[in-house]
């Protein structure tokens, strides 16, 4: 594979929006923007507390842009309606607490098989679709493919926050065999969740990677560098970490 499709998710620009319940900065001129400099899709995560992307912000990115749009959601009645009457490319479909700042794990999809299955069967029929957050774990992706997911985005948040090369070494070796695993399943692979310039390279030269997530780093960084260039330097990290995977054995 000679590229890894990068979709930005521009959830915390309306986080920022929302801090004053204000109307800017505006997440969709946001997602134009990473278009611009070469973001291949948009994600946002519509939460069911609304605390930063709200139900008008998936209307108007999904009308808007001409990338496609992955929509990250519970797997609840409200939100696969929203989802059916948007219709995104895609819906992630996540777990999600209230009183966490931000996912903080993969989704069981172990223990919700027969009401992922149910989730995934009516979104499918209205042509979207259907993706799991999953930590890589063995069971996780077996559990993926037997409710018939197209794709499991990989959970990268504990290879984000670990600082021992030990320790870094043996999560990116789960990583990469969740990837062989759900490839050999016939699912589609992402990965995302704390990335950032360079933690994304390694990730990056995982041959079965096929998309990565990025947010919060490119929104933070944007700040300081503006979004254009925050994304056009991590699809750089990103061809970093591809050269990788043509000289390693």
């Amino acid at each position: 594979m000679n590229k890894i499709k990068l979709c930005v998710n521009v959830d915390h620009v309306a986080t920022i929006r929302e801090a004053r319940k204000s109307t800017e900065p505006d997440p969709l001129e946001a997602a134009r923007l990473a278009e611009k400099a070469g973001a291949d899709g948009i994600t946002i995560h519509l939460r069911e507390d609304r605390r930063h992307i709200q139900d008008d912000d998936v209307r108007r990115i999904r009308e808007a842009i001409k990338t496609p749009l992955n929509l990250e959601m519970a797997a609840v009645e409200e939100m696969i309606q929203i989802a059916i009457d948007t219709r995104p490319h895609q819906v992630s479909l996540v777990p999600e607490k209230r009183l966490e700042i931000t996912t903080e794990g993969g989704l069981d999809a172990c223990s919700n098989e027969q009401s992922l299955r149910e989730a995934r069967d009516r979104l499918i029929a209205h042509g979207i679709r259907f993706s799991l957050f999953l930590d890589p774990d063995p069971k996780q992706i077996e559990s993926a493919a037997l409710i018939g997911a197209h794709s499991v985005e990989i959970n990268t948040g504990r290879y984000s926050d670990l600082v021992d090369p030990d320790e870094l070494a043996v999560e990116l070796e789960k990583i990469a065999l969740a990837a062989k695993q759900a490839v050999k399943s016939g699912m589609n692979v992402f990965a995302g969740h704390g990335l950032n310039n360079q933690n994304v390279i390694a990730i990056a030269a995982i041959p079965e990677i096929e998309e990565l997530n990025i947010g919060h780093y490119i929104v933070a960084r944007s700040v300081f560098v503006g979004i254009e260039t925050a994304v056009k330097d991590m699809l750089a990290s990103i061809d970093k970490g591809i050269m990788l995977r043509r000289i390693m054995p």
